[in-house]
């Protein structure tokens, strides 16, 4: 039985303990997180005037690159939409606009800049710097944003991190300890204490597997022994601004259990 158990969590960040699956299935999750979980883009962008010093290519490139925020449920991916056209309608396409012009001094151009058409598809933070432009210089185009996957682009990525390790334990024999306490100034997540009764075990879950603890104990064997749950593990994800956190994570075990749904139905097909 699949448990989830949520350690931390925010909109855009959350660290969470899964347990009850193994490394293929949490693998799998975690990249699906990556490249199949959808989000908007800048996929297209027409330069009207551009003075400044950036090359038009340079300048398609970061405005692509910068996060928007996303709404799954008014919009459709291209492909999947049934305008069918190659330039997009109001359902699988968003647009934004930039004219900006430098006066008397030097400025910079943020993504707050920008006017998107939907207030619902916007940069996710105003202070994105996009150029900086000398007096008389000049910024003008129209931006086109759609829906996309990280398999294509990692511009479509939804996360910026996501990670995941096998849940840590650690274990101590009490018989041969001496508590000379080596292990628990070596540790960098401070996961060992020194007590009155000798050495314990405190926060396992920070542990990093590192196995400094281990070479530190001066007891051969050493008395300090790390291992790891192979059936448990935690995951850390963040998300790039485009969708909360715990959107990526549900958006990504439908992704899944459809797959594997369909996987099923073709091989029921091929017997």
């Amino acid at each position: 039985m699949v448990d989830i158990q949520i350690l931390e969590k925010s909109d855009e960040y959350m660290r969470f303990i899964v347990s009850g699956v193994n490394t293929p299935f949490v693998n799998a999750l975690r990249r699906i997180m990556l490249t199949e979980v959808p989000t908007m883009a800048i996929d297209e962008i027409v330069i009207l005037e551009n003075s400044s010093i950036l090359n038009d290519e340079i300048l398609a490139h970061r405005m692509g690159l910068i996060p928007l925020k996303t709404d799954l449920d008014s919009y459709s991916l291209p492909e999947d939409c049934k305008c069918k056209s190659e330039y997009g309608c109001s359902v699988c396409r968003a647009n934004l606009t930039l004219d900006i012009e430098a006066e008397d001094k030097i400025m910079t151009v943020y993504s707050g800049d920008m006017k998107p058409e939907n207030p619902d598809i916007a940069p996710v933070s105003d202070k994105i710097p996009i150029a900086k432009l000398a007096p008389d210089q000049r910024i003008k185009f129209e931006a086109y944003a759609r829906l996309g996957k990280g398999r294509k682009h990692a511009k479509w990525q939804p996360v910026s991190m996501c990670t995941y390790m096998y849940m840590p334990e650690i274990k101590l024999d009490t018989k041969r300890c001496d508590s000379c306490g080596k292990c628990v100034k070596i540790c960098p997540q401070e996961c060992l204490i020194i007590t009155d009764s000798g050495v314990k075990t405190q926060k396992e879950i920070e542990c990093t597997l590192c196995m400094d603890c281990v070479d530190a104990c001066p007891q051969e064997p050493s008395a300090v022994e790390i291992s790891w749950d192979k059936n448990a593990f935690i995951f850390k994800i963040e998300s790039t601004g485009a969708l909360p956190v715990e959107r990526i994570v549900i958006e990504a075990f439908k992704i899944l259990d459809s797959t594997v749904k369909d996987f099923s139905n073709q091989l029921k097909k091929g017997k």
